[in-house]
């Protein structure tokens, strides 16, 4: 793990009765990571597979990595944001969680047809493409998903990261019923205070200091809300940030670099938090 830099503004709160999270207890073979899992470029190493009418993009952990018997029955159900698994850096995350240890399974969540890598495009339109995308067609493509994994693949514990459009997400299957054990959004959009009240597992949240769809006042709501339910949270500030960082930061600044890689391990130790015994 490299040192820590100024350019990242980490305020954590790690809130039950006033224990902080960490893996204490859990052996170094299955807790180490760092950020060299990290890939920022280079080719997906997973495949697609067909769920119906839905496309899973499948990133399988290595056999032999000593990190994947200790997550075994154990999967990461990845949200994308609006450019979907059309996008490498989304795959390439993907593929980094299963070098953590996890199977991992990213659903195509807009049918072959996310937002284009420009949203300010001539002729795309934003605010048509989330009507579009709502709930009511973007839960049962998850729900799917959470059903193959534990049918067909014999998962029985589901963390799910979700990334801006996913964020939303991976907090409305959280909650009671819905299939996911423990949830991550890293800068998140939409996201409603009634999702955030649902939760019925803990979830994290990573954040940007110059997020304008995540500000500091929708922080200071969800934080209010968080400690209203009862559930194990956490919240990291990202300074020097803005929305998307966590998947398409500009990696030749290194202050960004540093800040989506953390943002990554801050994910995968939140999962092994709850998953990872002994």
């Amino acid at each position: 793990m490299r040192a820590a830099s100024f350019s990242l503004l980490s305020t954590t709160l790690l809130l039950v009765g006033g224990a902080v999270a960490g893996s204490h207890g859990k052996s170094a073979e299955c807790s180490a990571v760092d950020a060299s899992i990290v890939a920022h470029s280079g080719q997906p190493v997973g495949s697609e597979v067909k769920n119906g009418n839905v496309t899973l993009y499948i990133t399988k952990p290595d056999k032999k990595n000593p990190r994947t018997k200790a997550r075994a029955n154990t999967a990461v159900l990845y949200l994308t944001d609006v450019f979907g698994i059309a996008l490498p850096e989304n795959k390439l995350l993907a593929d980094s969680f299963a070098r953590a240890g996890y199977l991992t399974v990213a659903p195509d969540l807009f049918g072959g047809s996310p937002a284009p890598g420009d949203i300010n495009v001539p002729g795309f339109n934003t605010t048509a493409f989330l009507a579009a995308h709502g709930p009511a067609a973007t839960d049962p493509i998850i729900a799917s998903t959470v059903a193959y994994l534990r049918d067909q693949l014999g998962v029985t514990r589901i963390a799910a990261p979700g990334y801006c459009f996913g964020g939303r997400y991976a907090f409305r299957f959280v909650a009671s019923g819905r299939g996911v054990d423990v949830g991550y959004a890293a800068h998140p959009s939409l996201l409603e205070s009634g999702e955030i009240a649902a939760i019925a597992g803990p979830v994290s949240i990573a954040a940007a200091d110059g997020d304008t769809l995540f500000n500091a006042q929708a922080r200071a709501a969800a934080e209010a809300v968080l400690l209203g339910t009862g559930q194990k949270y956490q919240v990291d500030l990202y300074s020097g940030t803005q929305h998307g960082f966590a998947v398409r930061a500009n990696v030749s600044d290194e202050s960004q670099r540093w800040a989506k890689e953390e943002a990554f391990l801050q994910a995968v130790r939140w999962f092994d938090r709850f998953f990872v015994k002994g």
